[in-house]
């Protein structure tokens, strides 16, 4: 049975059969649905998971849970040797009755007489004993010793007993039982794509219409809905057989983005690129080397690849572009970080916990920090916000740093004040190469660029009629500010008051620089020093700084 257990329940089976642990805090997607058993098509509860795979010997097991209360899931009987059955509602006189019986148990062993297998579920963990690090309640720190005992002072697994302690985060548990060395903390993940393939399959034989145009590739279905959780899956695929509706293969990149943004409340915004490193104008350096990275991933030569890229340099120069561009050309879903901070003490580090634990189940991706100067925290945070920069920025720096992670996500950083990001989260480890963008330095450059922004918008003229421009073209100019004058330029054509070529001569003689040159000129400067190699720093942009 235990071979086909998912990694984190052959690391409890592992850790309880050994007698290293009898205490564990199971914490990430522990609201998820759990495959029970393939063969009767059954889904269920983690809390029911535990009951019938993992502990199925114990004559015993009970759970607790704010709403429910204390409930007998198993061994109603044996249980009632020792309760009649009025059990306490309240937080901790519930664990402590529960923690009687436990003692109760082991004082028959100590006797010879015989004893039940015990387990004890608590449900929602961190809402029994929340992490309240500043409140002086003492029922809460109570409920925390009792805790600390199942797992330090008493030898659960030798009394034939467990203690299961499920949290939605690890930060949002009550320090005291989260940072105690005899607690088991394990992870339970999102499913991989071995198990949702087994949901699929358990779901085919109910929702089999909305399986129609797959046919029996459930293995399939499954690699494009990694990131999704088995109840995301479930409702899916029950509600499109309900509608009769059968899913195409066309739909799952967009099913996928909306499952996993749901799943993860607003928290990330999950993108498909439509577009590849060809559509990047300029920049051959740039995306050769990045197209010799990409090469290498395809062949799985994953210790050549780098921990992350940081595309630096001034504002408007398509740095967020670039990165779509780049996960377009690799095949990998971008996985865009929103707004994870939160106000409330333990939430912002709940959700980095949240979203790396999304990273981990979707396989290959990217991973795109914008304005990573402000959205990675600082080492030492700021008096006015409780710690929870540096702490972001703790959390940040060991996920970004971990080689199990190689070649399997990669950050992208992006910053137009990358000496503002602290050094450690960018030396090599993190983050390998360091990428500048510059804005157009010679007229040739700016050519392409005017060229390619108007043509993608209907505005064609002759050779000639560029060149006539050229001397009028902006200083500096960058991505987004030739965009933003190719738009005038169409808005002045399509409302009839001018011609193409004068459209954009009107545009070039009254529009001002959006951004003043000096500020361009020293966040070049700033890229420059950043830059991890000198192929990427022509000739003419170290001309123009001099």
């Amino acid at each position: 049975m235990s071979s086909r257990l998912p990694a984190w329940s052959k690391e409890v089976v592992d850790r309880y059969s050994s007698g290293s642990a009898g205490c564990f805090v199971l914490h990430g997607n522990v609201n998820d649905r759990m495959l029970l058993d393939l063969k009767e098509a059954r889904l269920g509860t983690l809390g029911d998971y535990l009951s019938e795979v993992l502990v199925p010997r114990f004559n015993v097991v009970l759970s607790y849970d704010l709403g429910a209360g204390i409930r007998v899931e198993r061994g109603r009987e044996e249980f009632a040797k020792w309760s009649d059955g009025d059990y306490p509602l309240a937080p901790l006189a519930a664990i402590r009755f529960l923690n009687s019986y436990l003692i109760y148990v082991r004082n028959l062993q100590a006797i010879g007489a015989a004893s039940p297998k015990v387990a004890v579920i608590i449900k929602g963990a961190h809402l029994v004993c929340p992490s309240l690090p500043n409140a002086l309640n003492y029922d809460l720190h109570a409920l925390a010793n009792i805790w600390r005992a199942w797992a330090s002072e008493v030898d659960l697994p030798a009394h034939n007993e467990a203690v299961f302690l499920l949290s939605e985060s690890l930060n949002d548990l009550h320090p005291l039982v989260a940072n105690h060395p005899a607690v088991a903390e394990i992870e339970v993940p999102l499913p991989d794509q071995t198990h949702l393939t087994g949901v699929i399959s358990c779901l085919a034989k109910r929702c089999s219409v909305a399986l129609t145009e797959l046919g029996d590739r459930p293995a399939w279905a499954a690699s494009r809905l990694r990131g999704a959780t088995v109840s995301a899956v479930e409702e899916l695929l029950r509600r499109r057989h309900y509608d009769n509706k059968p899913i195409s293969e066309s739909d799952f990149g967009r099913l996928k983005k909306e499952l996993v943004e749901r799943d993860c409340g607003g928290l990330i915004e999950f993108v498909e690129p439509d577009r590849s490193l060809d559509d990047v104008i300029g920049l051959d350096g740039v995306k050769a080397w990045l197209k010799q990275d990409l090469e290498l991933w395809r062949r799985d030569e994953l210790s050549a690849m780098p921990m992350g890229y940081l595309f630096c340099g001034p504002v408007g120069t398509g740095k967020t572009y670039l990165a779509e561009c780049l996960a377009g050309s690799a095949g990998v879903p971008v996985v865009v970080l929103k707004n994870f901070r939160d106000r409330w003490v333990g939430s912002t580090e709940a959700n980095l916990e949240k979203i790396f634990s999304l990273l981990h189940a979707l396989g290959r991706c990217m991973v795109f920090v914008d304005e990573a100067d402000q959205a990675l925290g600082k080492r030492a945070g700021g008096s006015g916000d409780s710690g929870v920069s540096s702490r972001v920025y703790s959390m940040m720096a060991k996920e970004m740093s971990n080689p199990r992670n190689r070649g399997h996500i990669v950050w992208i950083l992006a910053s137009s004040r990358p000496d503002l990001i602290e050094v450690d989260l960018k030396r090599p480890g993190r983050i390998d190469v360091k990428i500048p963008i510059f804005p157009a330095v010679e007229s040739d450059e700016a050519l392409g660029l005017f060229k390619a922004l108007c043509g993608k918008r209907g505005i064609k003229m002759s050779a000639e009629e560029w060149q006539k421009l050229v001397p009028l073209f902006p200083e500096l100019v960058t991505a987004g500010g030739a965009e933003a004058l190719a738009v005038k330029a169409v808005r002045l054509v399509k409302t009839g008051s001018h011609k193409p070529a004068g459209a954009l001569l009107h545009v070039f003689e009254s529009s001002r620089p959006p951004i003043p040159v000096e500020t361009l000129k020293f966040q070049m400067r700033l890229a420059v020093d950043e830059a991890t190699e000198s192929a990427f720093i022509s000739d003419a942009v170290q001309a123009t700084l001099v």
